[in-house]
């Protein structure tokens, strides 16, 4: 997998996956890692939360399926199914425990981030480092957090929240080069690129130091940032072209 990571649609989720993701919460769902699927997108369903200051991932336990007339927001996130097995919040929570008392490893995560109808980013792998149930004033609901997976031969998070391109900038930047590589006009191939590399010093938090490079002018720089798959680009551009 890239260390950058790429916008790409729902059907390429599961056709790199092998299987329908019909929930947010898949503990274990592939023999070495489990996978999330959060946003933090405007009226989002959950309150999950990017930490920039430390590169963690906060993701909200979910909610007992809506049965009936009752709302599901008015009670007590569960931990267990109504036969006695566990809920994935409880899955997700003993793993953490195990993790935190010493009697076993971290549980690798893969995170997909909705950020429109129809448009994923992939995260990458994280791992599973605590877990918590707090009270938000109402019920109790579960708390996890996540770091990212570092390289094994760097000190370095591989997505260390502040390299990321948050997407409204990448939603500029795309409508600022009319969805072209700067240098050469090609629309083929794209990548999102830092003018003045992370690495030296540039951010991530601004369209002026971010551009759309075509695969040949972007691989000329040790530090390219993210690859668009064709049939994202398409599903981008229909949603850029929506919103302008």
């Amino acid at each position: 997998m890239s260390k950058y990571r790429a916008i790409i649609s729902y059907p390429e989720i599961v056709n790199r996956e092998g299987l329908m993701l019909q929930k947010g919460m898949n503990f274990r769902i592939k023999p070495r890692y489990s996978i999330l699927l959060m946003s933090v997108r405007k009226g989002a369903p959950y309150n999950d939360i990017w930490h920039e200051d430390t590169s963690l991932l906060e993701y909200e336990g979910h909610d007992e399926p809506r049965r009936g007339t009752f709302d599901p927001k008015t009670i007590d996130q569960p931990m267990k199914l109504p036969g006695g097995g566990l809920t994935e919040n409880g899955k997700f929570y003993e793993a953490a425990k195990s993790y935190q008392t010493g009697k076993g490893p971290p549980e690798t995560v893969q995170v997909y981030e909705k950020i429109n109808q129809g448009v994923w980013c992939d995260r990458g792998r994280y791992e599973l480092v605590d877990a918590s149930i707090i009270s938000d004033g109402t019920r109790k609901v579960f708390k996890f957090f996540l770091r990212p997976i570092r390289a094994s031969n760097s000190t370095e998070p591989v997505l260390k929240q502040t390299r990321i391109i948050p997407t409204s900038v990448k939603v500029e930047v795309w409508k600022r080069d009319q969805g072209r590589c700067v240098l050469c006009g090609s629309d083929k191939n794209l990548h999102f690129d830092h003018d003045v590399p992370y690495s030296k010093g540039g951010s991530s938090l601004t369209a002026k130091n971010v551009r759309l490079l075509c695969a040949k002018h972007n691989l000329a720089k040790s530090d390219n940032i993210l690859s668009l798959g064709p049939f994202a680009i398409g599903i981008l551009s229909a949603f850029i072209g929506r919103s302008a």
